[in-house]
């Protein structure tokens, strides 16, 4: 069961990784275009601001659980290395727990805001409501859950191969 649930994590970390990498690609291509057009043409765009903003927000929540599995997420490890190894497991245990809560409590928060602003259409991006704008926030908050199951019942994953792709240790 483990081997069969780290897989599926394996290709939901790798589709992950594409979609941040994508919106983050897309979010630096676009910003130089509406100051192009708006300082250079003198006509200023109004798509690429909120193209921008769902970019920055789908890479940033998707991203952080794809940062998250791999272990390259920001820590500060100056106490916890000081730590007898005991103590430092369950250091890591309560903060997967604090991550857990957290993830928790931005899941069902943010699926109430896409929820009541389901309907509410952008001005500047008539393609897409503001809520379907935020979805990247409770499915995010979805797939770190997920890591943190997985990290939790099977171990760190930061040794398998899908994981390591691109790492230079």
């Amino acid at each position: 069961m483990a081997e069969r649930y780290s897989s599926l994590m394996d290709i939901l970390y790798r589709i992950s990784m594409w979609i941040s990498g994508l919106a983050l690609l897309i979010m630096v291509a676009i910003i130089p275009v509406g100051i192009f057009a708006r300082y250079v043409m003198n006509s200023a765009l109004s798509w690429p601001e909120p193209v921008a903003i769902i970019c920055m927000v789908t890479f940033t929540f998707i991203g952080a659980a794809v940062s998250y599995r791999a272990g390259s997420h920001i820590a500060v490890s100056m106490v916890t290395d000081r730590l007898s190894e005991p103590l430092r497991k369950i250091c890591f245990v309560v903060a997967d727990l604090m991550l857990m809560a957290i993830s928790l409590f931005i899941l069902w928060y943010s699926g109430v805001l896409c929820a009541e602003l389901w309907e509410q259409p952008v001005a500047e991006f008539p393609l897409f409501t503001a809520g379907e704008s935020y979805l990247p926030l409770p499915i995010g908050s979805a797939i770190t859950l997920l890591f943190i199951v997985e990290k939790m019942l099977f171990g760190a994953q930061y040794h398998r191969p899908v994981v390591m792709l691109g790492s230079s240790s």
